[in-house]
């Protein structure tokens, strides 16, 4: 073994992580790993929705945003846990200045003065990692009842398309749900084409993109923005989309917002026209064509166990009607294509969904990428695998006697 010593600096707010131009940038926390560990088990442990609030006021959670069901027909959504009270004057989103008194915490929130929701009337409540406020649609907390600190995420195009699917439902079985899961719109372009469209209408007679981009621009306008295996339109746009993306990731970097965000209010005419001349270069550079079936390149490949796969055009993978989550995708297939492969592999996304039915017994579906085994030589490294590309879901085994009759071995531990 070898030793490395380091010099760290802290100050009451926390430890110095960094520096922003002459200032150096302290990084404050919760500090109260038994207290959270704690929390975390007795969550597992609670039957009912009483108890599982009692958990939530030991105020450890600093991760996550929490939608809760039970077999009582509580729903309920919890905008985080521990929250910090501050003056709602400074923006925390960015650092604040630590020698002024003001900006100190001033204790934590209780979890009644959290933003959360109790059994809205609409029956159902989303969350995307998203805001709160459109947590179940026009029943979700308003904005104006809470500092600014609370949250520090928007709405996103998930967001919007939960809303969407979930409206005016109120009799959901696990089939339809999973079906509503798998709606092909991708609300995303309904705020992203616009803008191209006007761009495109905005072209002087003799300019040369206007002859160039006709066919493409014609494509897309007669798209209803609903993806699926065969839609050319699909592909032609998400590569549209990935190069304006692409194009403003430095901007909403250095900015702290979403890069879809920043597209959106931030995109002149000539980069979304130049982003559309780019993606139909790309594409016919890789794949000899700017029309083609949006599943002729999206894929799911599971060549190995390794976490960081080997993608290979060669090599069998898998078509995948669905996209990215960037455009309004609820079933997301986050991809990349890494060298020297051309077509989109999944790499991100839906990697474990499950459809629950609470009740006197519980009913579940479930699917998951690829399957059950890392081993690649298991019958169940890719038994899930197209199942997982068209959205179909397995059951899933909760009681013993559904174990024992499906079961392949048995064992003890130590035979």
């Amino acid at each position: 073994m070898n030793y490395r010593k380091f010099t760290a600096y802290f100050t009451h707010h926390g430890p110095i992580i960094r520096t922003q131009g002459d200032k150096w940038v302290a990084f404050r926390i919760l500090q109260s790993p038994a207290k959270a560990l704690i929390q975390s088990f007795s969550r597992t442990k609670t039957k009912n929705y009483d108890g599982f609030y009692k958990t939530q006021e030991y105020l450890t959670d600093t991760s996550n945003n929490t939608v809760y069901a039970d077999a009582d027909g509580t729903i309920a959504y919890f905008h985080g846990n521990f929250v910090p009270r501050r003056n709602p004057k400074f923006d925390f989103t960015r650092p604040v200045d630590g020698s002024d008194p003001a900006t100190e915490w001033l204790g934590v929130h209780k979890v009644s003065e959290t933003i959360l929701l109790k059994n809205p009337s609409n029956g159902w409540i989303q969350n995307t990692n998203n805001w709160p406020f459109s947590a179940a649609g026009a029943q979700s907390p308003k904005q104006s009842d809470y500092p600014r600190y609370m949250w520090t995420t928007g709405e996103n195009a998930r967001g919007l398309h939960a809303v969407e699917v979930l409206e005016g439902h109120h009799d959901f079985t696990l089939d339809s749900l999973i079906a509503a899961a798998y709606d092909p719109h991708l609300i995303g372009f309904d705020q992203l084409l616009p803008g191209l469209f006007a761009a495109y209408d905005g072209l002087g007679v003799d300019d040369p993109r206007r002859m160039a981009l006709v066919e493409q621009i014609a494509l897309l306008r007669g798209w209803d923005r609903r993806s699926s295996l065969e839609s050319k339109p699909t592909s032609l746009a998400v590569f549209w989309g990935r190069m304006l993306l692409d194009g403003k990731k430095a901007q909403a970097k250095a900015q702290d917002r979403p890069a879809f965000d920043v597209v959106l209010t931030d995109s002149n005419n000539d980069e979304r026209m130049d982003a559309l001349a780019r993606a139909v270069a790309k594409m016919v550079e890789d794949f000899g064509t700017w029309s083609i079936a949006w599943g002729e390149i999206n894929r799911f490949q599971r060549v190995g166990p390794e976490i960081h796969q080997q993608f290979d055009d060669t090599k069998p993978s898998l078509p995948v009607g669905f996209a990215s989550a960037n455009f309004g995708s609820l079933a997301a297939l986050e991809t990349q294509s890494p060298a020297p492969a051309k077509k989109l592999y999944g790499m991100r996304g839906n990697s474990f969904v499950a459809a629950i039915e609470f009740g006197p017994k519980l009913r579940a579906k479930a699917i998951m990428a690829g399957g059950q085994s890392g081993n690649p030589n298991s019958p169940h490294f890719q038994d899930q695998a197209a199942m997982y590309a068209s959205g179909k879901f397995r059951d899933v085994l909760f009681y013993p006697e559904d174990i024992k009759a499906h079961l392949e071995r048995a064992y003890h531990p130590g035979e």
